[in-house]
């Protein structure tokens, strides 16, 4: 019996499978764009909700902050312009933003059409974009809604200010947008709003497994992580110089993996079979299931979504820094006692 492929998110915390461009559809009239939600509350325990988007040209919503939601930005296709504090740039693909609590910020798709990976925490605050929007039936995102974007949401967002954390600064005065500096390729201290180059950062291996970190939980009061996860099938006996070729349990953190490049291969100790996730699915593991990963194709890149401290803190702590800019021709050896004794700590259990 498989991993279900759905087109929506279940009712329930479970494991499952999104297909591409599906999730629970949502469009801001006016907007030309559409949220595709691929996880959130009830599928992660309140923690985080995450969501891919798409939209051609059009108006930005406005500057605004929150109170206590956590916000990021990860550029898949396209151009985006984001207004982050203090700061404003203009992010390719592969670029990542992150946008902590009271921070003002504002972000505008470029087009002609752009595409971004994007979470918030806690996973509730996605009940703001179901409120503003409408279901979206349609192809990709609905290109020729003339509809006018303000007229539409004031009368909302009167009703319900005091309902959702989104507060708006209609007189504020942002700042021009700036070159890409040569410091935004490290990840700052907690709760601190950055930009992130792409294909910067801290890079580590277990085995042969990479993750690129884009925020770690300790930047933002451990509510979430996510990082690119990369490896490859054609490493020499390739299961078993990834640690995840095993069973592996995170007894209380969920994982999204968005499957970006490359074929990853998913089983669960629950059930019988392989389950394949391709390029442009997702797939939800809920907390306490033990999975084991196997890379499948000659490169395969996901990124994953975390409520906490999850595989990307495992490859972390139990690997070693990675200084080259791709996967190595072959892949390194890791420290078998090493990664039992940090599972041990983590609490997280792995096969022998």
């Amino acid at each position: 019996m498989g991993i279900p492929v759905q087109s929506t998110p279940p009712d329930t915390r479970t494991t499952y499978i999104i297909d591409q461009l599906e999730g629970e559809r949502v469009s801001i009239p006016g907007s030309k764009g559409t949220f595709r939600i691929l996880a959130s509350s009830k599928q992660t325990n309140g923690g985080i909700a995450v969501f891919s988007s798409g939209a051609v040209l059009s108006d930005a919503p406005g500057f605004h902050w929150h109170a206590d939601a956590h916000d990021v930005f990860l550029v898949t296709k396209g151009f985006l312009k984001l207004w982050n504090g203090d700061k404003c740039r203009i992010m390719g693909p592969g670029d990542f933003a992150y946008v902590p609590p009271t921070v003002i910020h504002n972000p505008e798709l470029l087009g002609p059409h752009s595409e971004m990976l994007g979470l918030v925490a806690p996973g509730d605050w996605i009940d703001f974009f179901r409120y503003i929007g409408e279901p979206y039936n349609g192809l990709i995102v609905p290109e020729t809604d003339s509809r006018n974007l303000v007229s539409l949401l004031i009368p909302k967002l009167m009703a319900a200010k005091d309902r959702f954390d989104v507060h708006f600064e209609r007189d504020y005065t942002p700042p021009a947008v700036g070159n890409w500096l040569d410091t935004e390729n490290t990840l700052p201290p907690q709760l601190e709003p950055y930009f992130l180059r792409a294909n910067t950062g801290p890079k580590w291996m277990l085995g042969g497994v990479m993750s690129r970190p884009f925020i770690n939980a300790s930047q933002c009061a451990d509510k979430f992580a996510i990082s690119s996860i990369e490896s490859s099938g054609k490493y020499p006996g390739a299961k078993e110089v990834s640690p995840f070729g095993r069973w592996v349990t995170f007894p209380a953190v969920d994982h999204c993996f968005c499957v970006q490049e490359g074929l990853l291969r998913v089983r669960l100790m629950s059930e019988d079979g392989v389950n394949d996730v391709r390029e442009g699915q997702t797939i939800v593991i809920s907390a306490g299931q033990a999975f084991s990963l196997e890379f499948a194709s000659r490169y395969v890149r996901a990124i994953t979504f975390t409520n906490g401290a999850g595989i990307e803190h495992l490859i972390h702590t139990a690997g070693e820094p990675y200084a080259n800019a791709v996967l190595p021709e072959e892949a390194p050896a890791f420290d078998e006692e090493k990664l039992r004794t940090v599972c041990g700590e983590l609490g997280v259990m792995i096969e022998a």
